[in-house]
């Protein structure tokens, strides 16, 4: 299938399959007239990366899952480098959530003590004009 095509069905842009050739994620194969021609292993590529930066995946991050199909494994988790990939975002992820667990609760105690402060009585904001 050309570009346009591998494009739509990956639902992403030329632009951005040209972009992951150049950074060696997804390779191309000419015509005899010069056209790029892919096939269904490089949509199944594509979806991979897609899935993946769906996540939160880095572009870079992706590469030893792509890098694990190209081998010829079912899935492109398959591969201990992968397995290492995984672990390492878990951990990141792990780590956001308890940063936003740190700020869920201050903010907690901020309207907690603000609440406090007014009382039971709501302040009036008034428009003056």
């Amino acid at each position: 299938m050309r570009i346009g095509e591998l494009a739509r069905r990956a639902g992403t842009s030329t632009r951005t399959l040209r972009y992951y050739e150049s950074r060696g994620l997804l390779t191309a194969r000419r015509t005899g007239n010069g056209y790029r021609d892919y096939d269904e292993d490089d949509l199944r590529l594509l979806r991979q990366i897609r899935t993946l930066q769906d996540f939160g995946f880095e572009l870079e991050e992706t590469r030893p899952f792509v890098d694990c199909l190209r081998a010829g494994h079912p899935a492109g988790d398959s591969c201990p480098a992968s397995l290492a990939v995984y672990r390492r975002k878990l951990a990141e992820l792990d780590g956001l959530i308890g940063q936003l667990a740190d700020v869920r609760d201050q903010v907690a105690r901020q309207l907690s003590a603000a609440e406090e402060a007014a009382g039971d009585a709501v302040p009036r904001c008034e428009m003056t004009g």
